[in-house]
């Protein structure tokens, strides 16, 4: 048999084989991180566009629930936080200088992340409602000057 004696595999032109690439595979991994980033940035995204959703639920939970809750119908009010408002979703009511404040608020993912939304919707009580009769804090007479002001 005749060869050359250098110990390389000969091809049919004569060469051989060359050192492998020492950058060989690095596309692979560049094109590994890149992926894994365009696939991070989408869940970013899609995460807040789903918190954009879910404070437009949460606002039109307290406003809804703000204008029943002034025309006294708790009952509806309470009705509709549950049907509009996201799931897991809590809210307060308040009733105060005949004024009702309601604050409705939900943890997006739960408790994986510390973000909390919250809407909050205020709305005069129609008269005949309790407490619509209550005067405004710092809305008194002073004999001899103006409203609120000091003595």
């Amino acid at each position: 048999m005749t060869g050359g004696a250098s110990g390389g595999a000969v091809r049919a032109g004569g060469d051989t084989d060359p050192e492998p690439d020492p950058d060989s595979g690095s596309v692979t991994v560049e094109a590994a991180l890149g992926i894994c980033s365009v696939v991070a940035v989408f869940l970013l995204v899609l995460g807040a566009i789903t918190a954009v959703f879910l404070q437009l639920r949460c606002t039109d939970a307290a406003v809804e629930a703000a204008r029943l809750r002034a025309r006294g119908d708790v009952v509806r009010a309470e009705r509709a936080v549950e049907r509009v408002a996201p799931d897991n979703a809590w809210h307060h009511t308040t009733v105060t200088n005949g004024y009702v404040m309601v604050t409705v608020g939900v943890r997006p993912l739960g408790e994986i992340l510390p973000l909390r939304l919250r809407a909050r919707a205020h709305a005069a009580l129609e008269p005949g409602v309790a407490g619509a009769d209550i005067p405004e804090t710092g809305q008194r007479d002073v004999p001899g000057g103006t409203p609120g002001a000091p003595g």
